[in-house]
């Protein structure tokens, strides 16, 4: 993780005016921002305001109606395979394979070079590590899905509701991860109700 954020140390990501539809509805309009090297921010708003869609469409999922998405001051989607590597992606459901082990779940992950018992030490599911996914309660399984952000050796985060089902220990691990993340020149977006525990945050209050 550091490894790769500290190579994007003075990457930043703006949107420009940014458009987008879900279905036939247009849930996005006029939203602009500009993230640097070791920001967060945070989307808030009702169910409905957009907050999903906008890190869909940050994500390159969900095309731009109207505006931009730079990276550096460059397209970002210009070069989708390119933008895909910068990402890693917490969406609601956790992606969690219950036939592997909870060690099993992040081996793709592990593969780019990160470290697996790091990894699982941080967010105290070490000693599952052999144990099938399965049986992880909803809890542990997004710890789980946490974990793997770890691993993705990813600069910018986008995480959707990552409070869900995560008590006030859990929460305040992922905000630990969080800040050594953007210490180490990464980003972080996350749409949330919840009020998480992340340093000098910005907000966008979608409507």
């Amino acid at each position: 993780m550091a490894r790769s954020a500290a190579r994007e140390s003075e990457a930043w990501l703006e949107a420009r005016q940014v458009a987008a539809f879900r279905g036939e509805k247009l849930v996005l309009e006029g939203v602009s921002f500009r993230l640097a090297a070791g920001g967060a921010l945070l989307l808030r708003g009702p169910n409905g305001a957009g907050k999903s869609t906008l890190l869909r469409v940050i994500a390159g999922f969900i095309p731009l109606a109207a505006g931009g998405l730079l990276w550096r001051g460059e397209d970002a989607l210009a070069d989708f395979s390119a933008h895909a590597r910068r990402i890693a992606y917490l969406g609601h459901q956790d992606a969690v394979k219950p036939g592997l082990t909870v060690a099993e779940n992040l081996l793709f992950a592990a593969s780019r070079g990160g470290d697996l018992g790091a990894a699982l030490a941080a967010v105290h599911l070490a000693p599952l590590a052999d144990l099938p996914a399965r049986f992880l309660s909803a809890g542990q399984r997004r710890r789980l899905a946490i974990a793997r952000l770890t691993l993705a050796g990813a600069p910018l985060w986008l995480l959707d509701e990552p409070g869900n089902g995560l008590d006030d220990t859990a929460l305040a691990t992922l905000g630990a991860l969080s800040d050594a993340h953007r210490a180490a020149g990464g980003m972080v977006i996350a749409a949330t109700h919840h009020d998480l525990p992340f340093l000098d945050a910005a907000v966008i209050e979608l409507k």
